[in-house]
């Protein structure tokens, strides 16, 4: 949590942390990835058999070089296998011998689907990333049964169909996958089966019911819309529930455990507006936890029934005029860009109390930080604060206080600056287990350097390490041949003033 005092023009701005002052545990999961079936995601991106380089690529046909890119992020969770794919997409087609596995037109994205990357696929690449799978289910085209069938093919231990066709493909022990979304944007006129709110409703609470009484271990995750529209109202009301018929009587469990919302921001004609855009989902954030906390009070839900979040799993920055998703949606990302997904990264970290999970979208090649080409990866500008906060962001939220003047102009959705503050410099704070303190400051001032003295840095031992991401324009880019945006690294003796560059994104740690 970070506090604001709006400064008159020439007053001088100040920052304070308070390292003492710990708000909540960050739940690590808020730096999930995401994979589709989508664009160069899976085949190329993930998944790349073919490649001539064949030094890049392992015995399972998996492209080393993004193993290893996800594991210097420790992602914990990724999510698969969409997205809008999932609307028509059938497991079975996915599992088992790959010569038999049927080739199919892709409806979502318009392409055609050889299911040669399916579950078991996707679980070994977890296995060799260290990450957690997040599944979803098919609520377009998909059945109870099937979603039922897939539950028991990846948890089951039984003498069972589907836990013996697991067996007989090769997977002995089952892959214990604890997360599952009921359904994918299922309210959107681009869905196969798009639904109202009451018919989605009525249909993810029967679902859940009988998932939990096959396996009560999963976490079920209701599919919901940007957090502060009607659909996330009712669909709460009716599915966060008091309901221990359906849950063996137990009274501290619950069918529902997290809702989902989807935000993507971009303002491709101005910098500025872009990089705030993101507080727009700050705002979701905290309506959506309102609205989860109005279903408990009028459901009477009991404080013994832990407390629902919200699963950010869809965000980034994304134009799909600029870049189509049926074309594969491989943005080129500018430094307004790497400064608006460190603004998105410092809202989930402000807002981890009611966040359980946040994936970005995508991992690799679609609307991705992460670029494969034949002979390696280009890393983004937005991979570089994204690499940043999954390092050295976790722990403990702690209070910090920022007085400044504040962004007066148009904002990008424009009801921003009715219901938040826009301050030029955008903050969060945090202490890990071992006493080290991360303060991420974004100057988003296009023309002001901010130099301020910081109250609370006091490094027990040593220096400050300071953390620079800038560029020499709004519009730079990061190439296969070119980086014009990364992370400059420096120290500071903690005394007296330091620099915050006009756009620019400033991390400072210390031992407290």
């Amino acid at each position: 949590m970070s506090t604001f005092t709006k400064l008159s023009a020439g007053e001088q701005p100040s920052l304070s942390v308070y390292p003492r002052h710990k708000l909540n545990k960050i739940n690590e999961n808020i730096y999930g990835g995401f994979t589709e079936h989508m664009g160069r995601c899976i085949y190329g991106g993930l998944y790349d058999p073919t490649n001539p380089n064949k030094e890049l690529i392992d015995s399972n046909g998996f492209r080393k070089d993004v193993i290893e890119a996800m594991k210097e992020l420790n992602v914990p969770v990724v999510r698969y296998p969409g997205g809008n794919f999932c609307a028509t997409y059938h497991w079975m087609d996915g599992v088992g011998p790959k010569e038999q596995r049927p080739r199919k037109p892709e409806l979502a994205w318009l392409g055609v689907e050889t299911n040669e990357f399916g579950t078991d696929e996707f679980m070994k690449w977890c296995e060799a990333v260290g990450t957690e799978p997040y599944l979803c289910f098919n609520f377009g085209t998909g059945t109870l049964d099937e979603a039922l069938a897939w539950v028991e093919y990846c948890n089951s231990t039984q003498d069972t169909y589907y836990a013996n066709l697991r067996r007989k493909n090769g997977r002995e022990e089952p892959y214990n996958v604890k997360y599952w979304a009921l359904g994918n944007e299922t309210w959107g006129p681009w869905q196969v089966e798009q639904m109202t709110k009451e018919d989605y409703a009525k249909k993810a609470y029967q679902w859940a019911k009988a998932i939990k009484l096959l396996d009560p271990n999963v976490v079920l995750i209701l599919c919901g819309e940007t957090g502060h529209s009607s659909w996330d109202h009712h669909v709460l009301k009716e599915c966060v529930r008091f309901d221990t018929h359906s849950l063996g009587g137990s009274t501290t469990a619950s069918l529902i455990d997290m809702h989902s919302i989807h935000i993507y921001t971009a303002c491709n004609k101005d910098p500025v507006k872009n990089a705030f855009a993101p507080l727009s989902a700050e705002r979701a954030i905290e309506i959506c936890a309102g609205l989860i906390d109005l279903a408990r009070i009028e459901n009477g839900v009991p404080a013994s029934v832990p407390r629902q979040t919200i699963c950010f799993d869809e965000w980034n920055v994304w134009d799909p005029m600029r870049a189509p998703g049926e074309s594969g949606a491989e943005e080129k990302y500018n430094l307004s860009d790497g400064l608006a997904v460190a603004i998105w990264l410092n809202v989930f970290v402000r807002q981890s109390k009611y966040v359980g999970m946040a994936n970005i979208a995508q991992s690799v090649n679609v609307i991705s930080p992460l670029m494969t080409h034949k002979d390696g990866i280009m890393k983004q500008t937005i991979w570089w604060p994204v690499l940043l906060f999954c390092k050295y962001m976790r722990g403990w939220v702690v209070g910090s206080h920022v007085s400044c003047e504040e962004y007066g102009g148009a904002t990008e959705p424009q009801w921003i600056q009715a219901a938040k503050e826009t301050p030029w410099l955008d903050v969060s704070a945090t202490i890990n287990d071992d006493g080290v303190v991360s303060l991420v400051v974004i100057n988003v001032n296009p023309e002001k350097d901010f130099e301020i003295e910081v109250e609370g840095v006091q490094p027990k031992a040593g220096s400050v390490k300071r953390h620079l991401i800038t560029g020499k324009s709004w519009d730079v880019i990061n190439t296969n041949d070119k980086q014009e945006v990364g992370i400059e690294e420096s120290e500071w003796d903690g005394k007296g003033k330091t620099v915050f560059p006009k756009r620019s994104m400033v991390m400072l740690r210390w031992q407290s």
